[in-house]
C-alpha cells in the first residue's frame, strides 16, 4: 500500500492513478489529518509527501512519523514544487529517504518508489492478475490496458494478442499459434488477420508498440523493457 499526501487532487488523482495501474494498491489524501486517520489503522509500505499543505506541512509530518515508533522506518519520498538546494538539504535530513521535484513525470516517479523499497526492502509484489513491462500494464481482473498510467482502447482480440504476448515475454510466436491463441482456431493461411491486427496493436501502443519485432519469416516477440 502507497499513501500519497497531496493537496492538489489532480496530481493526487494522478500519482494514485498511475500506482494502481502500475501494480501497487495506492491511496490518495489531501491532507495531514485525513492521512493520520487512515495511518492509524493501516500503516503503508511507502508514502508520497508534498511539503505545502493546508494546516500542517509535510516537515512537520515527516517529524512525527519518524518519532512514532511504529512509523520511524516507514520509506518517505518528498514530492514538492520546492527545489532549491535547501530545500531538498532540509527535507532529507529531516528523514525523508527520496526528493522528488514538481513537475516530474509518471514513471520517473514510479522509478523513485522502486529504488527506495529495494534499499529498504519493502518490496511490494505485482497482484499476479496484473501483467507488465515498464509502464505497459495489462490488468486481467479488470481487462483493462495502461500506458504510462493511460488507459488504452483495445479491441477485444487486439487485447487477447497483447495478452498473449506479455504472456510470453521474448518467445517467438508463430503467426499460426498466434491466431490459435486469439481467434481458437488453428486454421494456416489466416497470417493476414493476425498481421493486420498486430499493426493497429503496434500504433496504439504508441512508444511501446516498438517492442513488438517481427521475426521474418516466423512470426512476432515481443521484448521486456525495464
Amino acid at each position: 500500500m502507497i499513501y500519497c499526501v497531496e493537496d492538489d487532487s489532480a496530481i493526487r488523482e494522478l500519482i494514485v492513478y498511475t500506482l494502481n495501474a502500475a501494480g501497487y494498491t495506492a491511496k490518495g489524501f489531501g491532507s495531514g489529518q485525513e492521512f493520520f486517520e487512515c495511518c492509524s489503522g493501516e500503516t503503508p509500505d511507502l508514502v508520497l509527501l508534498d511539503l505545502m499543505l493546508p494546516a500542517e506541512d509535510g516537515i512537520s509530518i515527516l517529524k512525527k512519523l519518524r518519532h512514532d515508533e511504529r512509523t520511524s522506518e516507514l520509506p518517505v519520498i518528498i514530492a514538492s514544487a520546492k527545489g532549491t538546494e535547501y530545500d531538498k538539504v532540509t527535507g532529507l535530513d529531516s528523514g525523508a529517504d527520496d526528493y522528488l521535484v514538481k513537475p516530474f513525470g509518471m514513471m520517473e516517479m514510479v522509478s523513485h518508489i522502486k529504488a527506495v523499497m529495494r534499499r529498504c526492502g519493502r518490496q511490494t509484489a505485482v497482484p499476479s492478475n496484473v501483467l507488465r513491462t515498464s509502464g505497459l500494464v495489462l490488468d486481467t481482473s479488470s481487462h483493462t490496458v495502461s500506458a504510462d498510467g493511460r488507459e488504452l482502447r483495445l479491441t477485444l482480440k487486439e487485447y487477447e494478442l497483447l495478452k498473449c504476448f506479455m504472456e510470453n515475454l521474448g518467445t517467438v510466436m508463430t503467426r499460426d499459434k498466434l491466431f490459435e491463441n486469439v481467434w481458437g482456431s488453428d486454421l494456416a493461411g489466416e497470417t493476414r488477420t493476425v498481421d493486420v491486427h498486430i499493426g493497429t496493436l503496434r500504433m496504439k501502443l504508441g512508444g511501446y508498440g516498438s517492442l513488438i519485432h517481427t521475426v521474418r519469416g516466423v512470426g512476432y516477440r515481443m521484448e521486456s523493457k525495464n
